[in-house]
């Protein structure tokens, strides 16, 4: 019983310790504007006034999917510039089977365009497990960082259609520098491995210097 009280003793000035510390090392501390992020090995105030300040989050979080198109903030998307091709692989692989897709059809022939006329998914039904993501071929989908997303009705605005899921390449590389680098380097050098196969492909079928044509 009287270890009991020993240890018990010693937890609690552990916690005593640690709130002392919070304000002594945390004093004059200067709340940024924006994001921040601050480490469990730091010392000081830990407690962040959400929603003033918010915590920055890892690159790699996983909330609701987004659709990429190429172009620049405040561009608006056009048919040519969005990457997805309705191949519906990210439907099938959803486990919740969350997204649907409608493939956009040739206004005079009517035959299929590798395109989406439809793209919709129901965030309540998400799991955000990033299959979708992980799948796809084109690099067309990701998972986004908004967490934000609560409100008093889950009638329509829990159903995100594809004006609300898209993304202008731009944004998703000031939000996932680190996957779009590596994204970028690989495209640079399939584009540099396609050219040389053209260009060896070219130098093939061009004839030698003094045969005949």
């Amino acid at each position: 019983m009287q270890l009991y009280g020993v240890e018990l003793l010693r937890g609690l000035g552990i916690t005593f310790s640690h709130f002392v510390r919070t304000y002594v090392k945390g004093v004059g501390r200067k709340f940024a504007q924006g994001n921040v992020r601050q480490l469990p090995t730091q010392d000081g105030i830990f407690t962040v006034p959400y929603p003033e300040e918010k915590l920055a989050v890892p690159e790699r979080l996983r909330v609701l999917p987004f659709l990429i198109y190429n172009g620049n903030t405040g561009q608006p998307a056009t048919e040519e510039s969005i990457r997805c091709t309705a191949c519906g692989i990210c439907a099938k692989v959803c486990p919740p089977q969350c997204i649907w897709i409608v493939q956009a059809k040739d206004a005079v022939a009517g035959k299929p365009k590798p395109k989406p006329a439809e793209f919709t998914i129901d965030m309540d039904v998400c799991m955000n497990c990033g299959f979708c993501s992980e799948y796809c071929p084109f690099d067309a989908i990701k998972m986004g960082h908004d967490f934000e997303l609560s409100n008093s009705e889950r009638d329509k605005s829990h159903i995100f259609e594809m004006d609300r899921l898209l993304v202008p390449t731009e944004n998703y590389a000031k939000t996932h520098p680190g996957a779009w680098a590596e994204e970028e380097a690989k495209r640079q050098a399939a584009a540099a491995k396609k050219a040389a196969t053209a260009a060896a492909a070219a130098a093939a079928a061009k004839p030698a210097p003094g045969t005949p044509p």
